[in-house]
Parts: C-alpha cells; sequence; structure tokens
C-alpha cells in the first residue's frame, strides 16, 4: 500500500545521508587512518540511519502530524481555556521527559542529579508550551515574547556558572527532538486552525521556538541553586571490530536500549490521542488504521536512525575530531566543520517534518528547498564558529549575545511568518546527528588540542541552534525586499470550514 511512499521517502534519505557518508569515507581514505572496524561500523551504522529515516519521514506524516493536529483542533474547538492549558502543559512536559536526547545531556551534568534535570526541563517545556499556546489563542506577536524571553536568559546567563552556559543553551536544542517536532508543530497548526484571520498562518509557527527556551532557563535556574563547581562528560568509546560477528554483536547490544527509549517516548503520546478518539475526535476504522501504521513506522524508523546514529556515527565522529586536531595545522578542522555542517542538517529526520509543514502552513510561498538551503548554509557557519571555539577557548557568550541580538532585531524587519520558521528551525536543527556526530567530533578535537571539553566543545548545539534563526530571516529580509510589501498569505482552511460541522471539520 505505501511502496511507492517508501521508495520516495528511500530517495530523499539517501540524498541526505550519502553526502555526510562520502565526506567521512574520503577522509578515511585519505588523510585520516580510520581503524576499519570503527569504519565498518560507521557505514552499517549510515545503512541504519538511510533506512530509519525513510521510515520515520513516511511514519510522520501518517500519524505524527494528524495526531497533533487533530487534537489541537478539537481542543481548541472545546473553548475551554484551563482545560487547553493544562493539557498543553501535560503533553509538552510528557514529551520532553521521553525525548531520548534529554536522557544523553542530563548525564554530563554530575552536580545535579538526573532525575531532578530531567522533570525540571520537562516541567519548562510543559510551561512555555502553554505560552505558546496562549499566544496563538490570544495574537500575542511572537517577537515580543523572544526579546523578553531571551532578555531574561542572558540577564540569568550572567550570574550561572561558566561551565554550565553551553550546557544550558544546548539544552534548548536537544529536548526538541524528531518526537517532539512533528507533533507540537501540528498540534500548533490545529489550535490556530479555528481562528479565522488573515494572520493565524503565522501564529500556528512559532511553538518549537518558545519550547526551546524552557530548558535553557531551566538549567540556568538549577545552576544558581545547586552552586555546582563543575560538570562531567562521557567519552565516546571507538569501537575495536575485526570480524563481522563482532559488529552483529555491536549493534544486537544497542538494539534494545533505542527499543526501550522509543517506547517511552511514542507511550505518552499514544495513550493521550487514545483518551482523545475515545471522548472526543472518534475517527473512523480506516483513519486509525492508517495512524497506526503511521505509528509502527516512526517507531521502526527511529529505533533504527538513533541506532545507526548513536554506534555508527558518534564514534567515527570522536575519532575524526581527535586525528584532524592533531594535525600540523590543526585550523583543518574549521572548514572541514562548515564542510559537514553543510551537508548533515540535511539527515536530520526533523528537518524534513519542518519543510513540509512550512510548505502547507505558507501554500508553497517559502519552498522546501529553499528552508533547506538557507538551513545548510547557516548550520554550516555554526560548526565553524564551534571549531573556532575549540581552537581558542573562547567564551560561547561571546557569539551567543550578539548573535541572537542580531536574531531578535531582525525579527522587526521581516515578515512573522519567517521569524516564526527562523525560531522553530533552531530547535528542529539541532537534532540527534548534531548530538550524535558533531558534539563528538568537538570532544574529540578539543581533547587532542588539551582544552576544556566543557567550556570549549560543548555548545555546539547551541551554535547549530543559533545561526538559523539569523539565516532564515535574512532570507525573509531578501523577500521582503523583492517583493515590496509584506508576505500575504492565503486564508488559512477554517475560513473555508465556516459551514461545516465538526465531524467533517475533523475528517478533513
Amino acid at each position: 500500500m505505501y511502496q511507492n511512499k517508501l521508495r520516495e521517502k528511500l530517495k530523499e534519505a539517501l540524498a541526505a545521508v550519502a553526502p555526510i557518508a562520502l565526506i567521512v569515507l574520503v577522509l578515511s581514505l585519505t588523510i585520516v587512518p580510520v581503524p576499519s572496524g570503527t569504519l565498518l561500523t560507521f557505514l552499517f551504522g549510515s545503512v541504519l540511519l538511510i533506512i530509519g529515516m525513510m521510515f520515520f519521514t513516511l511514519g510522520a506524516e501518517l500519524s505524527m502530524q494528524p495526531m497533533g493536529s487533530r487534537i489541537g483542533a478539537s481542543l481548541t474547538r472545546t473553548r475551554n481555556l484551563p482545560l487547553i492549558l493544562i493539557v498543553s502543559f501535560v503533553l509538552g512536559a510528557l514529551i520532553t521527559v521521553s525525548e531520548p536526547d534529554l536522557q544523553v545531556l542530563a548525564g554530563q551534568v554530575a552536580s545535579i542529579p538526573s532525575a531532578t534535570l530531567i522533570i525540571s526541563i520537562g516541567l519548562g517545556v510543559g510551561l512555555f508550551l502553554m505560552i505558546a499556546i496562549l499566544r496563538i489563542l490570544l495574537q500575542i506577536p511572537l517577537q515580543t515574547l523572544l526579546l523578553g524571553l531571551y532578555g531574561l536568559v542572558f540577564i540569568l546567563a550572567f550570574f550561572a556558572p561558566p561551565d554550565f552556559l553551553a550546557i544550558a543553551f544546548d539544552a534548548g536544542g536537544v529536548t526538541t527532538g524528531p518526537m517532539t517536532v512533528p507533533f507540537i508543530m501540528s498540534f500548533g497548526v490545529g489550535i490556530a486552525a479555528i481562528r479565522s484571520d488573515h494572520s493565524a498562518s503565522d501564529d500556528s509557527m512559532g511553538l518549537i521556538a518558545l519550547c526551546s527556551v524552557g530548558p535553557i532557563l531551566t538549567v540556568l535556574i538549577l545552576s544558581l541553586i545547586f552552586q555546582p563547581e563543575n560538570a562531567a562528560y562521557s567519552s565516546s568509546l571507538v569501537p575495536d571490530v575485526s570480524e563481522s560477528t563482532e559488529l552483529g554483536r555491536i549493534f544486537a547490544a544497542g538494539f534494545p536500549t533505542y527499543m526501550a527509549e522509543m517506547g517511552r517516548s511514542l507511550l505518552p503520546l499514544v495513550i493521550v490521542f487514545a483518551v482523545y478518539q475515545f471522548f472526543f475526535i472518534k475517527q473512523g476504522r480506516q483513519s486509525l488504521k492508517k495512524i497506526a501504521v503511521g505509528i509502527l513506522y516512526t517507531y521502526i524508523g527511529l529505533v533504527l536512525f538513533l541506532t545507526g546514529a548513536g554506534i555508527g556515527f558518534m564514534p567515527v565522529g570522536y575519532y575524526l575530531g581527535g586525528a584532524l586536531a592533531a594535525f600540523d595545522v590543526p585550523q583543518i578542522i574549521v572548514p572541514l566543520g562548515v564542510l559537514m555542517g553543510y551537508f548533515i542538517v540535511k539527515a536530520e529526520p526533523a528537518v524534513y517534518v519542518l519543510k513540509k509543514q512550512v510548505e502547507e502552513v505558507t501554500q508553497g510561498a517559502i519552498s522546501g528547498r529553499m528552508l533547506e538551503t538557507a538551513l545548510s548554509f547557516g548550520v554550516a557557519a555554526s560548526v565553524g564558529i564551534a571549531m573556532l571555539r575549540v581552537l581558542t577557548g573562547v567564551s560561547i557568550m561571546v557569539f551567543l549575545l550578539p548573535g541572537y541580538g542580531l536574531a531578535l532585531l531582525l525579527s522587526f524587519f521581516v515578515p512573522k511568518i519567517f521569524t516564526a520558521i527562523a525560531f522553530d528551525s533552531g530547535g528542529v536543527a539541532s537534532g540527534p546527528m548534531t548530538a550524535a556526530f558533531l558534539l563528538p567530533f568537538a570532544m574529540g578535537a578539543c581533547a587532542a588540542l588539551g582544552g576544556n571539553i566543557i567550556t570549549d566543545a560543548f555548545g555546539v548545539v547551541a551554535m547549530v541552534a543559533m545561526t538559523p534563526l539569523i539565516a532564515l530571516q535574512l532570507l525573509g529580509l531578501v523577500y521582503r525586499i523583492r517583493a515590496g510589501r509584506h508576505i500575504k498569505q492565503p486564508p488559512m482552511a477554517p475560513e473555508l470550514f465556516a459551514e461545516l460541522d465538526n465531524s467533517a471539520i475533523i475528517e478533513l
């Protein structure tokens, strides 16, 4: 039934993963002698990435997006503001606590108990999802909220321990992973779809932007409460594989871990949707079957993707970073970082979700290709800057303060939809590929140079989350100048639904 769509998704996945795999392969065959076992592990991990992305992107279309939009629309239709806010808070907290990348981040912060950190960040995201929903319903300008919230972030950063600045800003990226992005973005579209004004499409974006602020504030506040003296990190072990059976054992040992993690991540969403299906939505059997297939595809896809990234990409990233930084000219990590950053964002699974969502919300006015190109240039710049930090040890605040300042300034000169998409894209771009390859790459380089891994290597995720805010808004500025006027989007579907009953709207 879905063979044609799977073939299409396979082509997309190949186009996304092949460039970064080719770069690593060329480096390993020319200037960096990578152990054969490590390279074999990487190549097998690349295959898992491709297959996993194929299943995930189709699964997200079939399940995550319909679930989020229908829950959002039916929730808003109740006109019960306390209920809307409570459900938004619970959804934000549950999804975040279940996010696999957050478990990894918690393990890096030795001075704060993992459970305390995870629960606090979950509550923070839940709170900010409530704020994001209120913004949609009350039509509060996004840039006004972002200006106030990031002002608070940088005030707290001034008092926070230096060791935790990079980790705090990294937290904003890792908590908006491939599980949360498609559901929360679709949830926002469903909430905004009830409104019939011309700016509803603009306001449907921006939920990821606000949810990314919660973790940053949470970690900064916790660092002030616990007054930690230092942070910790776990290094990536390079696998020693001499034969194919050992390779099989390594991946076989990793699969159960990722299967359990993704089961915990999906379960809260499935339970919430089941409750809404039983009491409110009441979709037909055919629609439920389609969503069930999508959930299965999403689960299989993310298990394969994260296994390939965690076991295959993380060790080779750490090894390459260390080997390249040990060269007579360690500055080579800067241009190579730029090259890898340009291509690696294409392999982030949530980027496909963002592209599709943006094309739908803007009625094609902003194409997926345009968005992907801007993201690639932004991430390329961010990784280059991150490598400069590894070489020089410059504080991350030297880049974050002017970077966010420029992003917030641009928000007053570009169309609203570009600001919302730009700040959403920061959380989307800094996904599992950044955490599983770019961060270990920076850590390996920093270790080889004898730097402070916590202050100099951490922060790659934060930089990847920041530069798309500038790149996409610059794209919006060019778009506005060329158009000579504000972008005027066609009215959203709700205006066309005015004469339909609730069951018909839900079915559509």
